[in-house]
């Protein structure tokens, strides 16, 4: 189960909207044959390794991180390959939620197969916890992400934030980015840092997977020079605004290949986080990553709409009373209700540290 997780694992963000699973297959005390999902419309992962084993797979044992489904969709049950190719035994992580593809052990069970769940179960729901979310909720997993001084500072009091952290977190940053289907920044970034928000490699070059870039611009405020807005990009943009920006702004945008979205205006006159999470929910996205700015953050935070936090702390003291911090908005007025992080973890980047967890219910 452990190569099985390992395989999932290393192809997180190449088969959204389905789950990234694993599957091996053991005959005799060795693996013999093992498979993954490569994404929508490619064989599931467990007929990826029937295929390689061939008549081995007869009598053997089957582990793989998702119950096997028992649906035909785009492509047939693994269940029914699964009996038919003459599995002993499978040891699956964790059932299936969408109640469309669920029930293959129980088909498997009523054919003849031994069948056992749980094997690693709370790390097979960590890797698909996006998928987990978006079947419970329709909406998207949202992650916040923000790098700040030890002493909570985005930014200098002249604006300067390139670079806080250093390149080894950095990098991690890039990583989470191919694994999420949409990464969202507001206005104000925009128009402060200019940002591609691609997902690159150590090498500077592209992942295969990209992010569906999402700008909050309520009023029409981001120059059409941006980068986010420039052709033949690797990513799509997607702007989201209120009734504020005039149509012809719209048009100039969808013109050049923009797809803009005009959802309601909180009391505020910002776009509606709770619209927003409804609408990317409607179209797919399983999971987004929010970024900033600092007003932003806060609107997420106030919204109780952010599942997971990553922070980002470099070493350094950068001071000022009028220093940016990553979290803006109106705040929390008791610490009863600042919202608290559960399972948090911390990891050792170079000079800097990324301290996660997910966001207490």
């Amino acid at each position: 189960m452990a190569r099985a997780l390992a395989l999932a694992t290393a192809h997180l963000g190449e088969t959204s909207p389905n789950p990234s699973v694993g599957a091996v297959i053991v005959k005799d005390g060795r693996i013999i044959a093992e498979g993954w999902h490569r994404g929508v419309g490619h064989p599931h992962a467990e007929i990826v390794a029937l295929q390689k084993a061939g008549e081995q797979a007869r009598g053997a044992d089957m582990y793989v991180t998702l119950e096997p489904c028992n649906h035909h969709g785009r492509t047939p049950p693994c269940s029914t390959a699964i009996i038919n190719a003459g599995i002993a035994r499978v040891f699956y992580a964790t059932p299936d939620p969408n109640p469309l593809a669920k029930g293959g052990a129980e088909r498997m069970a009523a054919a003849g197969v031994e069948v056992h769940r749980g094997l690693r179960e709370k790390e097979a729901r960590e890797i698909n916890r996006f998928f987990f979310h978006y079947i419970h909720h329709r909406r998207p997993y949202v992650i916040a992400k923000f790098a700040s001084s030890l002493d909570g500072k985005i930014a200098t009091f002249r604006g300067e934030s390139q670079w806080i952290t250093g390149p080894e977190a950095r990098l991690r940053g890039h990583d989470l980015r191919r694994q999420i289907d949409g990464i969202l920044v507001g206005v104000g970034t925009v128009l402060a840092d200019d940002p591609m928000l691609t997902a690159r490699k150590p090498d500077g070059s592209l992942h295969d997977h990209q992010p569906i870039r999402i700008l909050l611009d309520s009023r029409g405020r981001a120059p059409l020079l941006a980068r986010l807005f420039r052709p033949r990009s690797p990513a799509k943009t997607l702007v989201a605004t209120t009734d504020a920006m005039a149509t012809v702004r719209r048009e100039i945008l969808a013109a050049m290949g923009i797809h803009v979205v005009v959802l309601p205006a909180d009391d505020n006159g910002h776009v509606d986080v709770a619209a927003l999470l409804a609408y990317l929910g409607e179209i797919g996205l399983m999971s987004l990553l929010v970024e900033g700015g600092s007003k932003v953050l806060g609107s997420f935070f106030q919204h109780r709409a952010v599942q997971e936090v990553w922070a980002f702390l470099a070493p350094m003291i950068i001071g000022g009373d009028t220093a940016p911090g990553p979290v803006g908005g109106s705040g929390f007025g008791q610490l009863a209700q600042a919202p608290r992080l559960t399972d948090v973890r911390v990891e050792r980047l170079g000079e800097d540290w990324l301290i996660r967890g997910k966001v207490r219910d």
